[in-house]
């Protein structure tokens, strides 16, 4: 199984793309049946402009029995679900419910060792030193999904209590390194804080307001309900694809358990970044990224910055120096939502697969310039 990572990537400050760029609907389908020519099982892409996008599929939502991609089939967005936790965890400051100087120990205690030193802040933008439950070489937390109980549920305190049995990296505050254990214990401040599940304040302060259908958050579920894309994986040395539909939820929790569609991630982010959810002092904060984290990457409050997304440390967007928004993979699912920081500019890419050969990057590439370059 792939796990949850951080692409590190280049970001720049500037965003030129040229007046009426939204492509042609031809031109884009004809990109994305280039990519599934060049091995990706099925693909969803959205580009908007303004009050104008379009939206196209292209392959396969199910190789068995072979179904076609549809634009509004549901992924698993993976770790763009880390937007969606920081938009509720600083609308929870605006309402002073929470100060990003609180510490885990006053919100959480004898949640985390050293929580007294870890403030929210620190958290939500990976400078707490926190080992990664996913990514740092301890697969205790795997186990039993690489079994095969894919059932398996996971409480997010054993989560954390697996991370913590770990040093932290570095003091907190000192670098930046990304850990999908830091929203781990986020969501869990969430539920200190207002004594409901994160589920239900993610309905209730995103997914209802801003007519979020397609979206759900679920703490456990192994399957995605609905109409949705199926994930595929490589197995062996041999390349034969399989299917890694059916997973827990809980494995990824508040780290990237949401479900989207392509639609639904445009308008969070247009709603985001347009000031619809957050005090403007409070977007500022998200907006803001922190350096020092691995080379070239740039991430504020939950949002990324970057402009050569996850092709290779060269490609970049013709258009663009600098893009706002998240990327997420998690078992066969790669998902990709990327905006200027205006909000009307907009690009959300939807693989059902993690595993292309550089052939299939190439393609990818070539999909994410005209979807948002034009």
């Amino acid at each position: 199984m792939r796990k949850l990572l951080l692409v590190a990537v280049a970001a720049g400050l500037l965003f030129a793309a040229p007046a009426n760029a939204l492509p042609r609907a031809s031109k884009l389908r004809q990109d994305a049946r280039s990519l599934v020519a060049a091995g990706a099982p099925g693909v969803i892409v959205l580009a908007r402009d303004g009050s104008r996008s379009v939206r196209v599929a292209a392959g396969s939502a199910d190789l068995t029995p072979r179904t076609p991609m549809l634009v509004t089939d549901r992924f698993r967005v993976a770790s763009i679900t880390k937007t969606f936790v920081a938009a509720v965890v600083l609308q929870l400051v605006g309402e002073g419910r929470l100060s990003l100087d609180d510490t885990v120990e006053r919100r959480v205690p004898g949640l985390v060792p050293g929580g007294d030193g870890i403030t929210v802040r620190q958290l939500l933008n990976h400078t707490s030193g926190l080992f990664d439950y996913l990514n740092d070489g301890d697969d205790t937390i795997l186990k039993p999904y690489l079994r095969g109980d894919v059932t398996h549920v996971t409480p997010p305190r054993q989560i954390v209590a697996v991370a913590t049995s770990h040093p932290p990296h570095f003091a907190p505050g000192t670098q930046q390194r990304y850990s999908n254990t830091n929203y781990i214990v986020l969501g869990l401040v969430v539920e200190a804080v207002t004594g409901d599940s994160l589920s239900a304040e993610l309905r209730r302060r995103i997914l209802g307001p801003l007519g979020l259908r397609g979206t759900t958050f679920d703490a456990t579920a192994s399957r995605v309900a609905g109409r949705h894309a199926h994930a595929y994986a490589p197995l062996g040395a041999g390349g034969r694809i399989i299917e890694v539909n059916a997973v827990s939820s809980s494995l990824a929790w508040a780290a990237g358990a949401l479900v989207s569609t392509a639609g639904d991630l445009a308008r969070f982010y247009r709603a985001l970044l347009q000031g619809r959810l957050l005090r403007p002092d409070l977007l500022a904060e998200m907006e803001a990224p922190v350096p020092g984290g691995p080379p070239g990457a740039s991430y504020g409050l939950g949002l990324l910055q970057t402009s050569t997304l996850d092709l290779e440390p060269t490609y970049r967007l013709p258009c663009a120096d600098s893009v706002w928004g998240h990327d997420g993979g998690l078992g066969g699912w790669s998902s990709h939502a990327f905006n200027s920081l205006d909000g009307r500019r907009q690009m959300v890419v939807l693989v059902n697969t993690e595993t292309l050969s550089s052939k299939g990057r190439r393609a990818l590439g070539r999909l994410y310039s005209t979807a948002f370059c034009g």
